[in-house]
């Protein structure tokens, strides 16, 4: 989307602490974003600096709190989570097809299991012993 992010993430250990995950996803991609706005003097720079308190601004490039965490239990819920992600360019009338949407796994789920496009991350999927 073009303002927000989903992301499904299948732990592969049985520990994972969460605001870990999230920080090392957010925080070098602010840094990056921040340089590039600032490198071609771009007037976003100031309209993403915040007053955080008193006497303190910081850029902030992702929205404040955690997002919409939840833990998908099921199977069942997980292949909603998917589809409901998968759609959601669809129903902003954003593209016509999911596939057309450029930073969608659709593609790479469509196309089984094939890498699609070299300009996006790795997509590993969901493990073999989940769908049992």
């Amino acid at each position: 989307m073009p303002e927000h992010v989903h992301l499904l993430v299948y732990p592969t250990t049985a520990s994972v602490e969460i605001d870990n995950l999230l920080s090392a996803i957010k925080q070098p991609y602010s840094v990056k974003i921040k340089n590039v706005l600032l490198a071609s003097g771009s007037d976003l720079i100031h309209r993403l600096t915040v007053q955080e308190r008193p006497g303190k601004k910081v850029f902030r490039y992702w929205q404040e709190g955690p997002g919409y965490d939840r833990n998908l239990s099921s199977q069942k819920a997980v292949l909603a989570a998917i589809d409901y992600i998968h759609r959601n360019p669809i129903r902003r009338g954003l593209v016509d097809e999911m596939t057309h949407w450029k930073w969608s796994s659709a593609r790479w789920y469509t196309s089984e299991r094939q890498i699609v496009d070299s300009d996006l991350p790795t997509i590993h999927g969901l493990p073999p012993e989940f769908f049992d």
